[in-house]
């Protein structure tokens, strides 16, 4: 397995295609905008170049990742010659859905074909195609190039020879794979979202203010970071979309999104990518402002 194809951009998919680069994969960067994989490739080279910095790569080896990579605006000649494709699109179901029935029929017979969803169940996605056993979840970390784990979701016709090619695979970019089976959230989000809304309901609730909440939980839990501002980080959107789907496959009401997360994403403050949310950001600055709304 050489030839990686990596599909969507954005934060996910781009630090996808680094690593996969750095560990000489040949790798093919696909997105419908050209103006998106030209930021994606400008982002790549300015982490490469923090690696360089710290001398955890050489400046030899930063270029020939550089070279490892090419764009490509057409699915169909981005993974025409992948063993392994990696969808790293928007968190919807039915973009996701759309994408894997057109790879179905445009990859090669024996590619495995992957998703970096952090919540959408593998087994629905693998139900568009003719290949259900050769179908997993490949949930990378953000940031893809410092965070060690890779979550490998089988689906319910997910087969061992592809679980293990995937967690063999993972261990050759010096990430550490944990199996999980697929049910909403997997493991990762199924215990991180519903201590993010909690934090969130705590908010709202008034028990305490955004910098209490998350000085809590770094103080006294030993977080690198408050629940608040991983919401912020991870994108409030995102956290709401995980949420539904947790709420929806498990028909428990301890799921249900926070009112004021709902209201907030519905208002366009989705975190760091809006430029607010629980706390306030701006370009250049790494001082962590409470929100206006927020302040006492």
């Amino acid at each position: 397995m050489h030839h990686i194809s990596v599909i969507g951009s954005g934060t996910m998919g781009n630090g996808i295609a680094h690593v996969f680069a750095q560990h000489d994969f040949n790798v093919s960067l696909i997105d419908v905008q050209e103006a998106a994989l030209k930021n994606a490739l400008q982002t790549i080279e300015k982490n490469l170049d923090r690696q360089v910095s710290k001398q955890l790569l050489t400046e030899d080896q930063k270029k020939k990742a550089l070279a490892n990579i090419k764009t490509f605006t057409s699915i169909k000649d981005g993974v025409a010659q992948a063993d392994l494709i990696i969808e790293a699109a928007t968190e919807n179901v039915d973009l996701k859905l759309k994408i894997f029935s057109e790879l179905d029929a445009l990859a090669l017979p024996n590619a495995i074909l992957a998703t970096n969803t952090s919540s959408i169940s593998i087994t629905k996605i693998a139900s568009v195609t003719k290949r259900a056993d050769r179908v997993i979840g490949m949930h990378f970390m953000n940031p893809v190039p410092v965070m060690k784990l890779v979550e490998v979701i089988r689906g319910y016709n997910t087969s061992n020879d592809t679980t293990e090619s995937v967690m063999s695979l993972s261990k050759k970019l010096d990430k550490v794979p944990v199996e999980v089976n697929d049910y909403p959230g997997f493991v990762a989000n199924r215990i991180l979202m519903p201590m993010i809304n909690e934090a969130i309901y705590s908010l709202y609730e008034g028990v305490a203010g955004v910098y209490e909440i998350d000085t809590v939980m770094k103080l006294g839990m030993a977080h690198p970071m408050g629940p608040l501002q991983l919401a912020d980080f991870i994108g409030l959107d995102v956290c709401l979309a995980i949420l539904r789907v947790l709420h929806e496959g498990f028909g428990n009401p301890k799921y249900a999104p926070c009112p004021l997360l709902v209201n907030m994403v519905q208002a366009g403050h989705k975190g760091v990518k809006s430029g607010s949310g629980f706390y306030q950001y701006s370009a250049g600055s790494k001082d962590l402002v409470v929100a206006d709304q927020f302040k006492k």
